[in-house]
C-alpha cells in the first residue's frame, strides 16, 4: 500500500456519517488574548464527520448515546486529535535541495535554489516532485499549505493536481521574476502577468484550491513586474498573495539599492499595493515598528519560518511584539530552507527562537498558530482552522506514545500543556498516526490502524 493510503475501515457506501473518538484539542482563539478559554479539550471526545465536514465534536459519552446505530465509530482513544496542520509558507520544488549546507540567503539562491528550480522545465520532473512533496505534507499532518511553485507553468500545474487527486486544500502559484537571476528562470512582466492569469482561471477556486499571485521578493521584480502584481490582485478578487519580506540584513541592503525612493523594505510592497488581506510575508525579522503596524493595519500576515531562519543564520522572529500589536501570524516551514516538512519539529524550532530573544511561546499557542492561527492568516478559518460545524473534517490523530522517549516521559505528565511540550520538543512524523482530509483517511502510519468498533459499551482510555 502506499504512504497515503487509509489503513482505516472504509465507510463509503455505508453511512454518510462517522465518528472519531479519541482525545479532542481545538482553538476558538488565540491564547495570548484569551488564555486557556482559547482552548477546547475533551479527555474523551468525539467528532462526527458528515458528507466530509464536521457535524458536532464534544464529550463522548453525551454524543454517543444520541449516535445513530449505523454511524461507525473509529476508536483512537489512545491518541489526539487535532485540526489539520496549516503550513503557510513551503516551497514544494526545493524538496530536492533540503539540508543543502553552508551558505546564507544569497549566496544560498545561486548555489542550490536557481538550479534545483530549474529541473522544473520537465514536466514529468514536476509531476513526480509534487506528488511526493503532498505525500510528505501529508505524511507530517499537514492538510492545508502555501506553496511555491517555480517560473514554470507546468511547475504550478503539477502541484495543483497533485493536491486535487487528494482534496487537499492548497494555495499555490508561479513564481514572478523578471531580473537578477539566471535567464533560463526570467520571466518578463507581461509574460508573467498573461500566464499567471491563465493559471488563475484554471485553478483558482476549483475544488479547495486557490491560487496565490507569487513574486519571489523585491529584488527579482522590476517596478513594472510589481505593478502588474498589483493589477493581477485587483482583478482576480479573493486571489491571494505570498512573497518574502526583511529576512535576512543582506538582502535588506540590497533592497535599499534597488529601490532608493523606499522607507523600507515592506513600503516596496505597500507602494504597489501589496499590502492587503490574504497577502503573506514569509520571515518578517528585520522589520520597524511602523512596518509593523502597517502588516497590522493592511491586515496581510507574517509566516514564522524558525527552522529556516536558524538554519540560514537570517534572525530571530520578534513573537512578541507581533502578538502585542495584533499582528497576524502562522508556522512556515519554509522548505528546502527550512530543515523539516514536520510541523511539530518546526513548532520546537520557534519555541527556541523565542527563547532566545528573552520570549515565550506556550505550548497551547504553538499549537493554535499551526491550526486555527494559520487558518486565520490565510482568511481561511470559515473553513478549517478548528472543529466548528460545517467546517471540513481535515485533522491529524498525534500518537503521544510513538517512541519509546515520548512514552517514558508521557507516563509522567498529567497537565494538557506540558503533553502537548512534549509533542512539539520530541515529536516528528513518527507521532502522526494518521491524517484526515474531509474525512477521508489519507495517511496512517505503519502499525497505527484505528479500532473500527461498535460505538456503546467502551471503556474510556484517555490518552496519558
Amino acid at each position: 500500500m502506499t504512504a497515503d493510503t487509509a489503513r482505516v475501515p472504509a465507510r463509503d457506501g455505508r453511512s454518510a456519517a462517522q465518528a472519531f473518538r479519541g482525545a479532542l484539542l481545538d482553538f476558538i482563539g488565540d491564547p495570548a488574548e484569551l488564555g486557556d478559554a482559547a482552548c477546547r479539550y475533551y479527555a474523551d471526545g468525539l467528532l462526527v464527520v458528515r458528507e466530509g465536514h464536521v457535524e458536532q465534536a464534544g464529550p463522548a459519552q453525551q454524543m454517543l448515546a444520541q449516535l445513530p446505530g449505523d454511524v461507525a465509530v473509529i476508536d483512537y482513544r489512545d491518541h489526539l486529535l487535532v485540526p489539520g496542520f496549516v503550513d503557510t509558507h513551503i516551497h514544494y520544488a526545493q524538496t530536492d535541495m533540503i539540508a543543502c549546507y553552508g551558505e546564507q540567503l544569497l549566496p544560498w539562491l545561486e548555489r542550490y535554489t536557481f538550479p534545483t528550480e530549474r529541473r522544473f522545465a520537465d514536466p514529468e520532473h514536476a509531476r513526480e516532485v509534487a506528488d511526493f512533496f503532498v505525500r510528505e505534507l501529508l505524511r507530517n499532518g499537514t492538510t492545508t499549505a502555501m506553496v511555491f511553485a517555480t517560473v514554470h507553468r507546468q511547475s504550478v500545474d503539477a502541484i495543483f493536481a497533485a493536491a486535487a487527486k487528494r482534496n487537499l486544500c492548497l494555495i499555490a502559484g508561479k513564481v514572478m521574476m523578471d531580473r537578477h537571476c539566471p535567464e533560463d528562470l526570467r520571466d518578463t512582466p507581461a509574460e508573467s502577468y498573461e500566464v499567471s492569469t491563465a493559471l488563475i482561471e484554471r485553478w483558482h477556486g476549483h475544488g479547495r484550491l486557490r491560487y496565490a499571485v507569487t513574486p519571489r521578493f523585491a529584488p527579482t521584480s522590476s517596478e513594472e513586474q510589481l505593478r502588474l502584481v498589483g493589477r493581477l490582485l485587483e482583478q482576480h478578487a479573493g486571489v491571494h498573495l505570498q512573497s518574502h519580506v526583511a529576512e535576512n540584513r543582506d538582502e535588506v541592503r540590497w533592497v535599499a539599492e534597488l529601490f532608493p525612493w523606499s522607507r523600507s523594505y515592506l513600503d516596496v510592497y505597500d507602494h504597489f499595493g501589496l499590502l492587503r488581506p490574504r497577502a503573506v510575508y514569509a520571515h518578517c525579522i528585520h522589520l520597524d515598528q511602523k512596518d509593523r503596524r502597517r502588516m497590522i493595519d493592511s491586515g496581510a500576515a507574517a509566516s514564522f519560518c524558525a527552522t529556516s531562519n536558524l538554519f540560514l543564520g537570517s534572525g530571530l522572529f520578534d513573537l512578541q511584539s507581533a502578538q502585542e500589536g495584533g499582528m497576524r501570524v502562522g508556522i512556515g516551514t519554509d522548505v528546502g530552507g527550512g530543515t523539516s516538512f514536520s510541523m511539530l519539529r518546526t513548532l520546537d524550532e520557534c519555541y527556541k527562537v523565542a527563547q532566545m530573544a528573552g520570549q515565550r511561546l506556550s505550548p497551547l499557542r504553538a499549537f493554535y498558530l499551526a491550526t486555527l492561527g494559520g487558518a486565520r492568516s490565510l482568511y481561511l478559518d470559515d473553513t478549517i482552522g478548528n472543529f466548528e460545524a460545517g467546517k471540513y473534517a481535515d485533522f491529524v490523530v498525534l500518537d503521544p506514545q510513538a517512541t519509546p522517549l515520548l512514552a517514558r516521559r508521557m507516563a509522567h505528565m498529567q497537565r494538557l500543556a506540558d503533553r502537548l511540550f512534549l509533542l512539539l520538543t520530541l515529536g516528528d512524523d513518527r507521532a502522526v498516526a494518521a491524517t484526515y482530509v474531509a474525512g477521508r483517511a489519507v495517511h496512517a502510519r505503519a502499525g497505527s490502524g484505528a479500532r473500527d468498533s461498535a460505538h456503546r459499551g467502551q471503556n474510556c482510555l484517555q490518552m496519558p
